[in-house]
């Protein structure tokens, strides 16, 4: 399997959507699994590493480097088999999540997890970093979702790993009964699965979307919690501070009455078109305990509605990426933020984010995202390197908060080359050692994704 070293086609794979930029020394495009085991032969023989990548949609720096080869899977993009009946998928890594969506239309099913970038991100991607999206919130992350995996070893021989699911079983350290989660969450530093068996979900019938205003952000979050608590489980809880509902605003031409400061998207399994208002009328009450502008609820039914209010959830990162890019070559970026704490402290957190903020001096953030798992994304814009190095300490400092509060530094986007450096504060000094056990005991040679987590 060759490896090319063409300056042009290594440059095309030197950014993710983090903003890091790292040139590869080759670049691979394997488009069959013995062409993935090849190349690790080839790779390994040299004495170099590899990086494997999708759609390069990481938050983190993950899917590229700046040391031996990328290996990009995006030409094995196959859907092997669905069977229906067992609701499973076999498909190959490079898959985009969008596609296995469409496809899986005429079978009423889906994939469940969501991540933002659905549309370019591959499934070997999604099980890279355990990504998750809205839906997180009811159906759970893409770990929930992976019942099998084919990988590629360091070794050049592929294995398969299947979940088995014995009621009991007390056989060694809990941690090695199921190696499918070796893989799940590894970043490609373990090895490189080129097929994965994944487990789907009936396709919901009626979806209601509702967009929440409140005046204030603490009585959007009393609506967050009053809704985590009722008999109903909403498919996803979203949070838009008063600056994100603005670029939501421009995005879908629609505005938010004057006095709104915060918004909750929420969307609802009805179960059947003869159910939705009867939904309807369950979150409006939940609502008006929690003091919404009642006047100004937006009501999302049918494909069209609900595509429009993921385009305008998507629009804030969209925009925000955007932004961050005009400040790079100042020394300046956007700084994401992944944290996560109990939801019932989500309030807690942000008001201990704010005061990390004023000490530091650092710009405000953008806040938005997944409210209802606690869950936020802050985005901050550095204009510069002063600014960045301001941010980056408001940030260590709320984190260092997240933590004591039961929470993590990473919920979603794992930690890659950009937040690794994060890992000690919320790991201890031996559950770092005992990962890099584990990645010398499957690469024992540091073949796969040097830089990432470690």
């Amino acid at each position: 399997m060759a490896l090319n070293s063409d300056p042009d086609v290594r440059f095309a794979h030197a950014r993710d959507a983090s903003g890091l930029e790292l040139l590869p020394e080759f670049v691979s495009r394997p488009q069959s699994p013995d062409e993935v085991v090849d190349t690790i032969r080839e790779v390994a023989a040299a004495g170099s590493t590899i990086t494997p990548a999708g759609a390069q949609t990481s938050m983190t720096g993950s899917s590229i480097t700046g040391t031996g080869a990328i290996m990009t899977l995006v030409n094995m993009n196959r859907i092997i088999d669905v069977d229906p009946v067992k609701r499973i998928a076999r498909v190959e890594p490079g898959l985009r999540i969008g596609d296995l969506n469409r496809a899986l239309e005429e079978y009423g099913l889906l994939f469940a997890p969501d991540p933002t970038s659905e549309n370019d991100a591959t499934i070997g991607g999604a099980i890279a970093c355990n990504a998750s999206g809205a839906r997180t919130l009811h159906y759970g992350a893409t770990r929930n979702h992976v019942a099998g995996v084919r990988v590629a070893h360091a070794d050049g021989c592929i294995r398969s790993y299947t979940r088995e699911h014995p009621e009991k079983n007390c056989v060694g350290y809990h941690m090695v009964q199921d190696p499918v989660d070796w893989f799940v969450g590894s970043e490609g530093t373990l090895g490189i699965v080129v097929e994965a068996e994944l487990s789907l979900v009936d396709r919901p019938r009626a979806t209601l979307g509702l967009a929440v205003p409140f005046r204030t952000l603490d009585e959007s979050l009393q609506f967050v919690t009053s809704a985590r608590g009722s008999s109903r489980s909403p498919l996803c809880l979203e949070l838009f501070d008063d600056q994100a509902m603005m670029i939501a605003a421009e995005s879908s031409g629609r505005r938010w009455n004057i006095d709104a400061n915060a918004l909750i998207y929420l969307e609802d399994d009805a179960g059947d078109d003869s159910l939705v208002d009867e939904a309807l009328s369950y979150w409006l009450s939940i609502a008006e305990d929690s003091n919404v502008i009642a006047d100004d609820i937006r009501v999302y039914q049918g494909p069209a509605e609900l595509r429009e209010a993921r385009v305008m959830r998507h629009s804030v990162p969209a925009t925000m990426n955007d932004r961050g890019a005009r400040f790079r070559a100042l020394g300046g970026s956007k700084v994401s933020t992944d944290w996560a704490v109990p939801y019932a402290r989500l309030g807690d957190a942000l008001r201990e984010s704010a005061l990390a903020i004023q000490r530091h001096r650092a710009p405000q953030p953008v806040t938005y995202g997944h409210a209802g798992n606690g869950h936020p994304h802050q985005n901050f814009i550095a204009e510069d390197a002063s600014s960045l190095a301001r941010i980056n300490a408001a940030v260590h400092e709320t984190l260092e908060r997240i933590i004591a509060m039961g929470g993590t530094v990473s919920a979603e986007h794992g930690l890659g080359k950009i937040k690794r450096h994060w890992m000690p504060l919320q790991l201890s000094q031996l559950q770092i050692d005992v990962m890099r056990q584990i990645k010398n005991a499957l690469d024992p040679g540091g073949l796969f994704a040097p830089g990432n987590i470690f």
